[in-house]
């Protein structure tokens, strides 16, 4: 895997915590306590911090995807399956099972 990152930018790893052979559940999970940790909610906000941290979330998230090598997960694999549609002679009739609908004789 090509762990390399565009010059000027922090490593998104070292943002994180992380380890550059780090899984995508252990990146999810690190965002997730980043962010907890710097969120303007929390005791300490750093709205700095949070942006990096979301910026380095994105970047793994993106390399991890287009490094991914499971198959769509659409069944046709990009295809498109024909469909035949049957046209009806008349439109269905009415569920009757019911019965009528049947108003109060005091009420109108």
């Amino acid at each position: 895997m090509n762990t390399s990152h565009p010059p000027g930018l922090p490593n998104p790893y070292t943002v994180l915590g992380l380890s550059p052979t780090a899984g995508a559940t252990e990146i999810t999970a690190a965002y997730r306590r980043a962010v907890r940790d710097c969120h303007p909610d929390a005791p300490h906000p750093n709205r700095d911090r949070l942006a990096a941290v979301i910026a380095a979330y994105r970047r793994l998230r993106d390399h991890h995807a287009q490094q991914s090598t499971e198959p769509p997960r659409h069944p046709t694999h990009g295809r498109d399956i024909p469909v035949r549609v049957h046209p009806r002679a008349t439109p269905p009739a009415p569920d009757m099972r019911a019965g009528p609908v049947r108003r109060h004789p005091d009420r109108t």
